[in-house]
């Protein structure tokens, strides 16, 4: 009788998924865009992540300089020094000009972006039934899943872009460049919508990339997740539960191989896109 009622108060796939596509938020949005809207979540777990590689790389940093003969590394500040090596080198391939901000945004961009990424793979209950049982109505942990995170990122970049278009080539050059390339002076117009175009391409699709990919892979995490949703507790005394319980444990495992390629390979197409575009924007006028 219990396991009856537990199951006949179980969600159903509709409200399973929309409850955890949801954000745990100052309040309702108020029509497309409503900028007095704040998801908690999002917030949340992207500054705690912020915080988790700055300290951890700081950390890391700190027990590098105590080093000396005879004293062994640690795995982790091996792993530190790869990712810095690999992006640092991956910057002086890709950006021909000087600047002592590209190689140090690309390495926090890379590591902000996987973890944001990473915690995609917590299983989709977990986090949220803690923070049921806290009083919070919603939780949503992958800050990667939310477009508003992503387009931040994107025009933190964008603005990035703006600013060595016309520290390269100046606000005049930079005007010139957008109004007389590629077509010459008696097609202004058209070059600036070509330019504006292309311009403003960039971040839109940084931001869209990246939210696509990991909303679809939460997705199936949840459809995953509905394979024992109906059934509840009563899936430990039935056959047909076992086999969904099994059949979700190797989905799951699966997917979730599969998936870390996936953040992994956002994660740097986002920070080499950056600095891709950044190193375009560094070209002097006649580099055009």
């Amino acid at each position: 009788m219990i396991l009856e009622h537990a199951a006949a108060e179980a969600p159903n796939a509709n409200e399973y998924i929309v409850h955890h596509l949801s954000f745990l938020s100052n309040k309702e949005a108020q029509g497309i865009v409503d900028f007095s809207v704040v998801h908690w979540d999002s917030v949340f777990f992207s500054i705690g992540l912020a915080v988790l590689f700055g300290g951890s790389f700081y950390l890391a940093a700190r027990q590098a300089t105590k080093g000396g003969a005879g004293v062994v590394p640690t795995k982790f500040q091996n792993f530190v020094e790869l990712i810095v090596e690999l992006t640092d080198k991956q910057v002086k391939d890709t950006f021909q000009g000087t600047s002592r901000l590209i190689a140090p945004l690309a390495l926090t961009i890379f590591c902000w972006v996987f973890l944001f990424n990473f915690m995609d793979l917590v299983p989709v209950d977990l986090l949220p039934t803690l923070a049921h049982g806290a009083g919070l109505a919603h939780l949503k942990v992958v800050p990667s899943t939310d477009i508003n995170v992503t387009f931040a990122l994107s025009l933190t970049v964008f603005a990035l872009i703006l600013y060595y278009n016309v520290k390269m080539k100046g606000l005049g050059g930079y005007l010139k460049s957008l109004l007389l390339h590629p077509f010459g002076p008696w097609l202004m117009p058209f070059n600036l919508l070509l330019g504006l175009v292309e311009l403003l391409a960039k971040p839109i699709s940084l931001s869209l990339r990246l939210f696509g990919n990991l909303y679809a892979g939460e997705m199936i995490f949840l459809l995953i997740a509905l394979l024992t949703l109906s059934h509840g507790f009563s899936a430990l005394i039935s056959v047909g539960g076992w086999y969904g319980i099994l059949g979700q444990i190797v989905l799951d495992t699966f997917w979730s191989a599969f998936h870390i390629l996936i953040i992994l390979l956002q994660a740097f197409i986002f920070a080499m896109l950056t600095i891709v575009y950044l190193a375009q924007a560094s070209e002097h006028g006649d580099d055009h």
